[in-house]
């Protein structure tokens, strides 16, 4: 048992899914898991296990931003022995042929934040997906006839910037969508020797200034969730 997460050994699967928001984690265990029980909801951070067509999964909120993720993944891999975490979160569009609602597999996390700094590196990290995961996502997403695009992301610290032409920097580099929590979540599987994806689901666009409602982001981004819980 952990003080942020609760729960006892055993509760948890192989496997853990994990949208930022917690109602989401909620929506997917009532709509996808049979047998789903809560497992852990300290801090309203609600995680549960069931199963999904036989297979053990659990499913859990990681919060906001890269110390909340790096927190809950950390324990997730020491703590509960997980092996797999794969995000399934909301992003912005960096690209105007990156469209709201478009897939984006985050195949690396650049990042402005200082996650790195504590493994005392000579140089710069790159933190990567898992390439497991992220072929047989690929995989999965092509039989469900599911568009889909694999690309870089950027781990940001930052939602309100300052400079709010800042992003068009990242742009011009080729990444497609800017999130919050992937750059820690792939450096803890790295550090670990653990194994992270982060599927995407793209909820506005600094291109374009369309975006979604917090509703549609818990409800309605379900091919995410469905390619997400076939890997799992």
């Amino acid at each position: 048992m952990t003080v942020h997460i609760g729960a006892q050994t055993g509760d948890f699967a192989k496997t853990v899914l994990m949208p930022g928001d917690p109602l989401r984690a909620k929506f997917i265990a009532e709509r996808y898991l049979a047998n789903a029980s809560k497992v852990t909801e300290v801090r309203g951070m609600m995680g549960y296990t069931g199963t999904y067509k036989g297979k053990k999964i659990s499913v859990m909120g990681s919060g906001m931003g890269m110390p909340s993720m790096g927190i809950y993944s950390y324990e997730l891999y020491t703590e509960y022995d997980v092996d797999n975490i794969i995000r399934i979160g909301s992003c912005g569009s960096f690209q105007e042929d990156v469209k709201v609602r478009d897939i984006v597999f985050a195949m690396g996390a650049c990042t402005n934040s200082n996650f790195a700094s504590q493994y005392g590196l000579p140089g710069t990290f790159s933190p990567i997906a898992d390439y497991g995961l992220l072929s047989r996502s690929v995989e999965i997403a092509n039989t469900k006839n599911i568009p889909i695009k694999v690309g870089n992301a950027l781990s940001s610290d930052i939602f309100y910037d300052d400079n709010p032409k800042a992003w068009e920097k990242w742009s011009k580099m080729g990444v497609m969508v800017v999130e919050m929590e992937a750059a820690a979540l792939y450096m803890n599987a790295a550090r670990l020797n653990k194994n992270a994806l982060a599927i995407l689901t793209v909820s506005d666009s600094l291109v374009t200034g369309e975006l979604t409602t917090a509703q549609e982001r818990e409800k309605t981004f379900t091919d995410m969730m469905e390619i997400a819980l076939e890997l799992a």
